[in-house]
């Protein structure tokens, strides 16, 4: 039984996903607004630091303290 919810969860999930993905519209980005000022685009070695590098170095610095701040609490319990 758990399966089954499992599964209509995931394909609700889909769907929903789906819909949300066709019924946006990215057209209304090549509109212009008055006062427009854009910059120059990322490099790729630029878009890879922000959007990957940046945030996995993030994780694995939360990850780190949150791993020291535990085993410290541990050996001062034991």
């Amino acid at each position: 039984m758990d399966k089954k919810n499992a599964l209509r969860a995931g394909a609700l999930a889909a769907g929903t996903t789906l819909m949300m993905l066709l019924m946006s519209s990215p057209a209304l980005a090549l509109a212009r607004d008055d006062g427009d000022d854009p910059g120059q685009g990322l490099s790729v070695a630029e878009t890879l630091g922000l959007y990957v590098a940046a945030p996995i170095v993030l994780f694995l610095v939360i990850a780190g303290l949150v791993m020291a701040l535990d085993k410290s609490r541990k050996q001062q319990q034991s």
